[in-house]
């Protein structure tokens, strides 16, 4: 009897031992393929990635503003229109089916994380490391290959004496070798542009935070609109920076920037925020980009402009595109505010504004127009032939 269960105990203990190490198998088979799985996607279909980013980020923040919402009692929002604001927040779309003035102020915060991690500048700096990604997989599968196939013709060694012993030769860097084969993008090059494009993130945001939060202090007839609103200013200024910057357009009040129309300092400010996150992100990208090598010296900067095609970055363009681009951003904003102040100038619209105000304002709203979305006026009030000229410019 005792030998019958010693050897049914060894039997069992053998079966559990081939079972574990045969699922252990099993979960680590499973495992690779998934990952090799995702990778292959991700890597060929980059649409793949921004779904499930957008829908990840756009989920996340309707189940916050959800939990948000059912901590205030006196908040009905319907979760459709939950989820609609959450999702035109994520996207930056700008559209919202309640007022914004309904939100709290810890889901207004949540709105403005949204449009932060939404917009065009971060959503780059997440594709660069995707990037980084790539070449470091790349690297590791090709490093011998691309060594063997650097022009070694590219280094100087004019001076090599074959009649010594060692001779001597021009020390050359690494980075001059990575400089001289044009084929190559070292990673360091993409961590280091993904370093200048996150700065370039939080100047832009933190810095249009500031200035809209010291304008509020010193003017008091603009601190006057928002307690009148139950509006606080730092939450003012940090949401409406992150809104101009990503171009969304919302404001944390529900007549977004008609209460300020008179308030021509606030709107000069937003003016170049909403430009320098979208429209002429790539020219100020590039201008960042040539102080950096003029002030640093490093090679790695002198890369980065003269190679922008090479990296692979889409926002990193040559000088002559971004001359190109600034002209065709300040034209197309030079012939809009013509165009406003010839049709509206007299307008129901504006006829409580200084012809000062009104400059102001027809240049705030054309800025606005093809992308941001933030208005100083009732559209429906317009005339026909601007909101024509708007579609266009669309």
């Amino acid at each position: 009897m005792n030998n019958s269960l010693v050897v049914y105990l060894k039997s069992l203990q053998t079966f559990c031992a081939f079972a574990s190490t045969k699922f252990s198998s099993f979960a680590k088979s499973a495992w690779q393929s998934m990952k090799y799985s995702c990778r292959f996607i991700c890597q060929t279909n980059p649409l793949f990635i921004q779904v499930t980013y957008f829908t990840l980020i756009s989920f996340a923040g309707y189940e916050a503003l959800k939990v948000l919402n059912s901590q205030d009692k006196s908040n009905t929002l319907k979760n459709l229109d939950v989820l609609f604001t959450s999702v035109s927040a994520s996207t930056v779309s700008s559209m919202a089916t309640v007022e914004m003035e309904e939100f709290s102020s810890k889901q207004l915060w949540v709105l403005a994380i949204l449009m932060l991690i939404g917009s065009e500048v971060f959503t780059s700096v997440l594709g660069l490391h995707f990037m980084r990604a790539k070449f470091n997989k790349e690297n590791s599968l090709n490093t011998r290959d691309h060594i063997s196939h650097i022009d070694i013709e590219s280094i100087n060694v004019a001076n090599f004496d074959p009649n010594t012993s060692h001779g001597t030769k021009d020390a050359v860097s690494f980075s001059e070798i990575r400089l001289a084969n044009k084929q190559h993008v070292d990673p360091k090059t993409t961590v280091l542009l993904g370093t200048a494009v996150t700065v370039y993130l939080l100047i832009t945001n933190l810095g249009s935070s500031l200035l809209i939060y010291l304008y509020l202090k010193l003017v008091p007839d603009a601190q006057e609109v928002l307690k009148r609103k139950g509006v606080g200013l730092f939450l003012f200024s940090v949401f409406t920076a992150i809104s101009s910057v990503a171009n969304c357009g919302f404001t944390p009040v529900n007549e977004n920037m008609v209460i300020f129309q008179k308030n021509s300092g606030l709107l000069l400010l937003i003016i170049p925020q909403m430009l320098v996150g979208n429209t002429l992100f790539a020219p100020c990208l590039r201008f960042m980009v040539w102080s950096l090598q003029k002030i640093t010296g490093k090679q790695e900067w002198c890369y980065i402009l003269e190679h922008a095609n090479a990296i692979g970055y889409r926002h990193l363009m040559s000088t002559r595109k971004c001359a190109c681009l600034i002209l065709t951003v300040v034209g197309f904003i030079i012939l809009q505010t013509i165009l406003f102040c010839a049709l509206e100038w007299s307008s129901e619209a504006l006829q409580e504004m200084s012809s000062y105000q009104k400059i102001v304002g027809a240049l705030f709203q054309s800025t606005n127009a093809r992308h941001a979305g933030e208005t100083i006026v009732d559209l429906s009030s317009i005339s026909s032939a601007i909101i024509v000229l708007y579609i266009v410019m669309m």
